[in-house]
């Protein structure tokens, strides 16, 4: 895969994380957007979902060089959990998602990005 290619899918995440924030901050909060059953959680939940099936489509051994590698397997985890609806989804555990991981995410693909950019 060329590095635009990359690039242009790094950039796809942050936008989504990007829209994440965005929604938190019109909600006053991630407690107040997943209690929003009609647009705001539906909205989160579908830009996890592009997430997850995005950085699932990085090269393998370029994530794991930038310690992605655990949280691809996880962002596509919760992707397949959202998209099936096994067992119902935890908000509780989208919470934790939301606001532990994906900013943690977020700065490891602006790493990456970065890199690419220097190196390309």
């Amino acid at each position: 895969m060329s590095n635009s290619a990359i690039e242009a899918q790094i950039a796809y995440i942050q936008k989504k994380i990007s829209y994440i924030e965005t929604i938190l901050k019109r909600h006053n909060g991630t407690k107040n957007a997943l209690a929003d059953e009609v647009e705001a959680r539906a909205a989160i939940m579908m830009s996890l979902m592009q997430i997850g099936e995005t950085i699932n489509k990085i090269d393998a051994g370029l994530l794991e060089q930038f310690d992605l590698l655990r949280d691809a397997k996880g962002a596509y985890s919760v992707r397949n959990f959202i998209a099936h609806d096994y067992e119902g989804v935890d908000v509780a555990l989208i919470a934790e998602i939301i606001n532990d991981n994906v900013p943690q995410l977020g700065r490891k693909l602006q790493n990456l990005k970065e890199y690419i950019s220097s190196n390309g």
